[in-house]
């Protein structure tokens, strides 16, 4: 199993590339658009803020002898997770077969979900959500604190995500560079993992729970990221 996650991975990378330019506007415009569902909502789809107060009110009503927004911060966390695990079973049942179709389907959702858990983190520990500094810091959460690391090293990153969301001035520049490289992270993982999951397993069933994990423990990873590196502001 090792051996086909570590394959999956490789050619997740060969494939993103050709995932991205496959799917019109999937890079940069795709994840801005999915930024705007996590923050404002849309539909029965609650945005950032109203999910993260929800769960402030819960805990501080509940008598929670800890600070509620705190509690507000783990629960928000782990809500995602699940939310997470259900879309990657769903997107990934149909086995490599339906690829090209569910690949853009799981990005899309994992982008959403993931955004919308780390700006209801984000929320909760004093950010403003309208500020676009704060927006590109939501992002950089989801590349992970590896991948922030590594693009900081390379400099096409000028600093972590808590420097983002704090800087003295908002950069449009970074805007498009911070979109680019979650797009094309997003897609080498979402693709690597169904590559993974087939050659592991040539079971299309196999597959969803593959993804289910896979989805939620990504999310898990991405969630404590965001609770360390997002510090308390203000209120």
């Amino acid at each position: 199993m090792g051996v086909a996650k570590s394959l999956g991975k490789q050619l997740g990378r060969q494939l993103a590339p050709r995932a991205v330019s496959a799917a019109p506007g999937l890079s940069s415009s795709v994840v801005r658009q999915a930024l705007g569902y996590a923050l404002d909502g849309a539909g029965p789809f609650q945005g950032a803020a109203t999910v993260a107060e929800r769960h402030r009110r819960r805990h501080r009503d509940a008598g929670d002898v800890r600070d509620p927004r705190e509690r507000a911060v783990e629960t928000v966390v782990d809500d995602h997770v699940r939310l997470a695990g259900a879309q990657g079973l769903v997107t990934n049942l149909g086995g490599l077969v339906t690829a090209t179709v569910a690949v853009p389907a799981n990005l899309m959702g994992l982008v959403i979900l993931q955004s919308r858990m780390v700006a209801g983190v984000a929320h909760l520990r004093g950010y403003d959500l309208d500020d676009p500094r704060t927006h590109n810091a939501v992002l950089a959460v989801l590349l992970g604190s590896d991948g922030v690391d590594a693009l900081v090293t390379k400099e096409k990153l000028p600093a972590p995500p808590m420097a983002l969301a704090t800087a003295p001035v908002h950069d449009p520049a970074i805007d498009q560079r911070v979109s680019r490289e979650v797009a094309s992270a997003m897609v080498a993982r979402v693709t690597g993992k169904r590559v993974a999951s087939t050659v592991a397993r040539r079971v299309p069933v196999v597959g969803g729970l593959v993804g289910l994990g896979a989805d939620g423990l990504h999310t898990w990873q991405v969630g404590k990221y965001a609770e360390s590196e997002l510090r308390r502001r203000g209120r």
